[in-house]
């Protein structure tokens, strides 16, 4: 059977709640506009998400000038029982450490590699 990209086969395993989080916990002075272009949904799911989250305590809308500011409570445990132990932060610093892998050193004088290093020697 041949899946195509309207059925089962379009699945991600995070949730769009999951990559709004991800997205104000790299600038937290992201406009909601931005959230959507980078994400793939309209800026009204972007807003409704925040909404979301907001009312959930997993974030902070503070008003700066015409713009928003958002602080994360990294504290706050995932929603879901069997994940409900542990807190976002998790989820946050597990991408934050890889994007820092992925970010080359300002000393460093080699480009980092977009294949794969070649397999152990057995």
């Amino acid at each position: 059977m041949i899946m195509g990209t309207d059925d089962r086969s379009a699945w991600t395993f995070l949730t769009h709640h999951a990559r709004v989080l991800l997205e104000i916990a790299r600038d937290p002075e992201i406009r909601l506009r931005d959230i959507a272009a980078s994400i793939g949904i309209t800026e009204r799911a972007v807003q409704g998400i925040v909404t979301d989250l907001h009312e959930a305590g997993y974030l902070i809308r503070d008003r700066v000038g015409r713009r928003n500011r958002y602080r994360l409570n990294l504290e706050q445990s995932f929603r879901y029982p069997t994940e409900a132990h542990a807190p976002v932060r998790a989820l946050v610093e597990l991408f934050a450490a890889y994007e820092e892998r992925l970010e080359p050193a300002i000393d460093d004088d080699e480009a980092l590699s977009a294949s794969p290093p070649p397999p152990p020697a057995r």
